[in-house]
């Protein structure tokens, strides 16, 4: 598995506290081959880095969506061995995004150690302008906080676009994603569930299309996002080539 740029630093307590998980959960995934060994250093102690946290972020979702650990094991198997942290991340936010409820609170102590660093005011006004948390109205009460993407949000704090770009880039995505939804509904309810509905009179075979509509969620995200990364590389292929 890719490590990425950055050298692994952690301790398997300090991957533990990041993850919000404890060192037998660390250990255990480790003895599943679902975490790969850590790096070892000096005085033999290990040290796990970006790609660790962000595996073992992915391993945590995939069970809090009800998958087993052998589930979770072919699951892994299946995904590009070169997979950086990033796309790690990236696809975590995917996994937890047809959750029930990716959201957590949290307080101010429990988010900066959850985000892996301090957070200043102006850094929390970026994670809210991205949709990654919820500001309380009382300042000692907790955020509501997105987990699948809080560490995607932590990551883009670094890149130096401006508050006012990310709200715009934020209202741009909604808008369209929003068109995508609609189209995509509408395209199910005219095409694929009247029909059925006209044809079908068994309650049970109409309640499970419904419930197939459900399932069909994460399918429709791979989709769209793979569609829109595709997209994306070749408009800022074409905006940023030189002649």
């Amino acid at each position: 598995m890719a490590t990425g740029t950055e050298e692994p630093t952690l301790t398997v307590d300090e991957l533990a506290a990041r993850a919000g998980v404890t060192v037998r959960t660390v250990r255990f995934y480790g003895t599943r081959g679902l975490l790969p060994p850590p790096v070892i250093g000096p005085r033999r102690v290990g040290h796990y880095g970006p790609a660790h946290l962000s595996r073992l972020a992915l391993i945590e979702e995939l069970q809090r969506q009800g998958m087993t650990l052998s589930a979770i094991e072919r699951y892994l198997e299946q995904l590009p061995p070169d997979l950086s942290a990033h796309d790690l991340a990236i696809h975590r936010a995917l996994v937890a995004s047809w959750a029930p409820d990716a959201a957590e609170d949290m307080d101010r102590a429990e988010l900066e150690r959850r985000a892996g660093r301090a957070l200043t005011e102006a850094d929390v006004d970026r994670l809210a302008a991205m949709g990654v948390l919820e500001r309380p109205a009382d300042a000692d009460a907790v955020y509501r906080v997105d987990v699948g993407l809080l560490r995607l949000g932590a990551e883009l704090l670094d890149v130096p676009i401006a508050h006012e770009t990310i709200l715009a880039a934020r209202t741009v995505l909604l808008e369209h994603t929003r068109s995508a939804a609609q189209e995509l509904t509408r395209l199910f309810r005219d095409e694929v569930w009247g029909p059925y509905r006209e044809r079908e009179s068994d309650p049970e075979h109409v309640k499970a299309m419904k419930s197939l509509s459900a399932h069909m969620q994460p399918m429709v995200l791979q989709a769209l996002l793979t569609a829109f990364q595709r997209s994306l590389k070749e408009e800022l292929r074409a905006a940023f080539t030189t002649e």
